[in-house]
């Protein structure tokens, strides 16, 4: 089977979404050595797939049978995925497209899947720039038109693309993801050494994430400034993740409060920093209001760390009870939380327990052969429609 996977996402930076394209094409080209698997790019992402193998070399390195192709559109060079994908499938002769990141080709005459990592651009327009809600509105029924499946991270996500774009629900099909290999407890010399470069000593609470607004990060740190003002606790808030969009009202709210001599943003960290952040915090916390897997609680719960996380219906579902959960717009019962964890070494230590055992339940293997089942059903279902329309003349 040749098997085409969108590379886009490691055109750039990776981030969750890079690292889910990634780790699912590298696992799917493990498992199955037979196949032919190719991340599909109208530039290179062959240095991004280089550098991540290499990094996974202790689980194997790269499979011989994953390739990155670079297929530029010779013409109308910004329609991509109406002409330059379409063309290269057929040329290519690729079985099946995977469009990773809500896309996938139109036209081509081969059967494509698409995954829908969440609706929060539907769900939660405020919390995003209104060019990019325009976009996804006008988009997303193309995309359900034209994929056999689609793929969600989660049950709650595919509730909500059966509920609100009234997708038959046997068309959806949940994959979940996993913490990479590379979340586990770091060494007390690895957490010394990234600490000290990032400037980070004392106790720390920690946030892992993009500075964005369905993030929650305002009243995250509303309720920093609660535990500040109203216990004696006084650690540092680390907030670990790229400055994304509408961030005005959170960085005012800091300056009037004067909160930033307790506050460290760090930007966008290496894995092996983050590994050291979360294995180093007192307390992870994950407020947000909107997620369509949440990721960062596990790859915490991966290395050992306290989770605090907002309780909403996907990170319950994700997190099965090996977090402490509060409800995500009441800075105070956050506060609240925050300073029981910190004073509770004995409730610390249980979270942390259970969080390891959690985490381990998720693999990219695992993720790997749910996405080869649908991958066979989606092609199986192809063939018998076109044996049933030949016989049908």
């Amino acid at each position: 089977m040749h098997i085409g996977i969108d590379g886009n996402p490691l055109a750039t930076p990776k981030t969750g979404i890079g690292h889910y394209t990634f780790e699912l094409a590298r696992e799917l080209a493990a498992a199955r050595p037979d196949w032919e698997v190719e991340l599909v790019a109208p530039v290179s992402v062959e240095p991004a797939l280089a550098a991540g193998c290499g990094a996974a070399a202790a689980a194997g390195g790269r499979p011989a049978n994953l390739r990155a192709v670079a297929a530029p559109t010779k013409v109308l060079r910004n329609r991509w995925w109406s002409f330059g994908l379409p063309l290269y499938a057929r040329e290519a002769g690729l079985d099946l497209f995977h469009g990773t990141n809500y896309n996938v080709p139109v036209w081509g005459g081969r059967p494509s899947i698409v995954t829908f990592h969440d609706l929060s651009l539907l769900l939660h327009p405020e919390t995003h720039p209104a060019r990019l809600v325009s976009v996804m509105r006008r988009r997303l029924p193309v995309m359900i038109a034209a994929a056999a499946r689609i793929i969600t991270d989660s049950e709650s996500v595919r509730r909500e693309v059966r509920d609100h774009l009234k997708v038959p629900a046997e068309q959806i099909v949940a994959v979940p993801l996993a913490p990479r290999r590379v979340f586990r407890a770091a060494s007390p010399p690895e957490m010394a050494e990234a600490l000290a470069r990032l400037g980070i000593a004392g106790d720390f609470v920690l946030y892992v994430g993009t500075v964005e607004p369905r993030k929650n990060l305002l009243t995250l740190v509303r309720a920093f400034d609660l535990l500040l003002r109203e216990t004696t606790h006084r650690p540092r808030l680390v907030i670990a993740g790229g400055k994304g969009w509408l961030t005005d009202e959170l960085f005012r709210f800091v300056e009037e409060r004067g909160l930033s001599p307790h506050l460290t943003f760090t930007g966008y960290v290496s894995d092996e920093d983050l590994r050291a952040l979360y294995t180093a915090c007192r307390v992870c916390v994950y407020p947000s209001l909107y997620e369509g897997f949440g990721l960062p609680p596990l790859e915490a719960m991966a290395c050992g760390a306290a989770v605090l996380a907002s309780r909403i219906p996907v990170i319950e579902e994700t997190c099965g009870g090996a977090a402490r959960l509060v409800a995500p717009t009441d800075a105070d019962a956050m506060a609240r939380a925050i300073a029981n964890l910190l004073a509770d070494d004995a409730e610390s230590a249980h979270l942390a327990r259970a969080g390891v055992a959690r985490a381990a339940e998720f693999t990219w293997a695992r993720t790997a052969r749910l996405t080869c089942e649908v991958y066979e059903a989606v092609l199986t279902d192809w063939r018998e429609e076109r044996e049933a329309a030949r016989a049908r003349g």
